[in-house]
């Protein structure tokens, strides 16, 4: 309901669940467009333009993905046999194939297409940088659907907010270099994960910038729908515009709801380059996945 632009809520559901159970009941067999249509309007189910749909799979089979208007199957291409294990591709696979399969999706999509629903499994790197190629300065109203405390909710990128949230912000003096390191600590705290990644791989970064929610506490519940999850992300991306407006790199960590990550990607611009590294939880705990020019 959410990707062809009616209501999807509780009630929504609940009110097109009856119509079609009303028509079983009354021994109607064929379903016309235009009774569809009639219902759509008759219980006031519209709620915006229909979307595309982008499935990328990385960590399972997306069952949307025959019905979608483009398909990216990595499941295979992935490591490990299990969708928990899943972290980085398997060789001879590598991050490059899997950004360039992901930044040429938006030449897949029907001509003219300004709506996007992206379905799936992905971890974070991969959302966003999803985020990054459909960015807002394309025009494209992006959503996903983001699975939290309160059951499944469609976060999209037009979804409006008053003022931006800022984040709380710590830094760690790094001293090893001239580019910038900088983690977004909102589902979970990685401060010390990503110093002792930063200084085991000797990265050139003079210290190391961590941004966690308003209340300054990383837990899954701390951005509770799409408004606020808009609102924190345009906090971020300001706050690291002017914190690094003299810088040529970063590296970026995530620890985010996978709908912050994209929502964030997509308002990534008027930034330095950025390393976005994938936490694989083995061997040295990152790895540098994708490289955005912002």
């Amino acid at each position: 309901m959410a990707v062809t632009g009616l209501r999807h809520d509780q009630q929504a559901l609940e009110a097109g669940v009856g119509w079609v159970a009303k028509m079983v009941r009354n021994g109607q067999r064929e379903l016309t467009l235009a009774m569809v249509e009639t219902a759509v309007a008759e219980l006031d189910l519209k709620a915006g333009r229909a979307r595309a749909v982008l499935s990328i799979a990385t960590l399972k089979p997306d069952p949307m993905a025959p019905d979608a208007d483009h398909a990216i199957d990595w499941v295979d291409r992935f490591e490990s046999d299990s969708e928990y294990t899943k972290r980085r591709p398997l060789s001879p696979n590598t991050w490059a194939q899997l950004q360039a399969d992901i930044e040429a999706a938006p030449g897949h999509l029907p001509a003219g297409t300004a709506a996007v629903s992206v379905t799936g499994s992905i971890r974070l790197a991969p959302s966003f940088l999803v985020g990054t190629t459909f960015r807002m300065v394309t025009g494209t109203d992006l959503a996903v659907l983001q699975r939290g405390r309160a059951g499944s909710q469609l976060w999209s990128t037009n979804d409006a907010f008053e003022t931006a949230l800022l984040p709380e912000v710590a830094e760690y003096e790094i001293g090893r270099g001239d580019e910038i390191a900088v983690a977004i600590a909102v589902a979970t705290e990685i401060t010390e994960d990503v110093l002792e990644y930063l200084r085991e791989q000797d990265l050139p970064v003079s210290k190391l910038i961590v941004l966690a929610p308003p209340s300054g506490k990383a837990n899954d519940g701390s951005v509770p729908g799409s408004t606020a999850a808009n609102a924190l992300a345009v906090g971020i991306r300001d706050h690291l515009r002017r914190s690094t407006r003299r810088v040529q790199r970063m590296h970026l960590f995530l620890a985010c709801p996978m709908g912050l990550a994209v929502l964030l990607g997509n308002r990534w611009n008027r930034l330095c380059q950025t390393v976005v590294y994938e936490d694989i939880k083995i061997g040295d705990g990152y790895e540098a996945a994708f490289t955005v020019e912002a």
